[in-house]
């Protein structure tokens, strides 16, 4: 099931995406229909428990028994907005989670022994076909980062490994756009990685259930149709159970709390020279069993 935030006719609201007809299901539309009640948004849905999934199932089973096809709308049609447009919280970000990426960096000696956390302001997230802006105002290095996201399903505190995949509602793809001047100049990564714009996210989320293994998805990002990021998570250095089961050791995870897993190789300052952002770019991530997440950039 990919669950979408989308507006429509001056409206915002989230549906399933039905991909063989290229539509999207009206939720809270339908739910009017069937005289259900509904979460308003998908956050608050993943918020309100294991339930929602089961509840959007049966609306969508309803439907199809119902012949309630006038609830489906062209993708075309709609505007994309990201799955979770406000995350409550900063989103958590994986540094240095590949290791080819570690060395173009830098070099194998900056691989890391214990997982690196940074995170990324709510602020900077924006949708699919939205604008990333170059904030010319502020850095001449603007770059890119191609990332398989984590969207938590349930509370949790020092879950342990073997359990961690239970406490994920879904996944998502993060564009983890990053200003590199300024994090050289400030020799922390939070500004860098956190003006408005610089997280897009989407085009939906996937639910758990459709991906059986999340290490073990191919990820591809193209700049302007070039292939500049080739590769797969099973090259992870810290698996996203490790992931999970870390950053709950004394802090609590909530639903809806977001983790971006890392980039591999081919970030535009990994070439020599480097190949960094500028308007007109137009940048396309691929996530195998999740689909593209696009944006152009101004």
């Amino acid at each position: 099931m990919k669950i979408m935030s989308f507006k429509a006719d001056g409206k915002k609201t989230y549906g399933v995406v039905d991909e063989k007809v290229s539509k999207v299901w009206d939720i809270p539309g339908l739910a009017i229909e069937a005289r259900q009640d509904i979460p308003s948004s998908i956050l608050a849905g993943i918020e309100s428990g294991e339930s929602f999934y089961d509840q959007i199932k049966s609306l969508l089973e309803w439907a199809s028994q119902n012949k309630k096809d006038e609830f489906l709308l062209p993708l075309d049609s709609v505007t994309f907005r990201a799955p979770i447009s406000r995350p409550k919280k900063n989103i958590m970000c994986v540094g240095k989670n590949y290791r080819d990426h570690v060395i173009e960096m830098g070099s194998e000696a900056d691989i890391p022994e214990d997982i690196l956390i940074f995170t990324k302001a709510p602020t900077a997230v924006i949708g699919h076909e939205e604008t990333v802006d170059l904030h010319a105002d502020v850095t001449d290095e603007l770059d890119y980062e191609g990332e398989l996201a984590i969207v938590i399903g349930k509370q949790g505190k020092s879950i342990p490994m073997d359990r961690a995949l239970d406490y994920v509602f879904g996944y998502t793809i993060i564009n983890d756009v990053t200003a590199r001047d300024l994090q050289r100049k400030h020799k922390q990564f939070f500004l860098g990685k956190s003006l408005d714009t610089t997280c897009p996210m989407g085009p939906w989320i996937v639910h758990r259930s459709a991906i059986a293994n999340p290490n073990e998805l191919d990820i591809q990002t193209k700049v302007n149709g070039e292939i500049r990021q080739n590769s797969n998570t099973r090259h992870f250095i810290f698996p996203t159970e490790e992931i999970i089961s870390t950053l709950s050791k004394g802090m609590t995870l909530e639903p809806g709390d977001i983790i971006a897993t890392g980039t591999p190789s081919g970030v535009g300052k990994g070439f020599q020279p480097p190949r960094l952002l500028k308007s007109g770019d137009e940048i396309e991530i691929t996530i195998e069993g999740i689909g593209k997440l696009k944006n152009p950039v101004q």
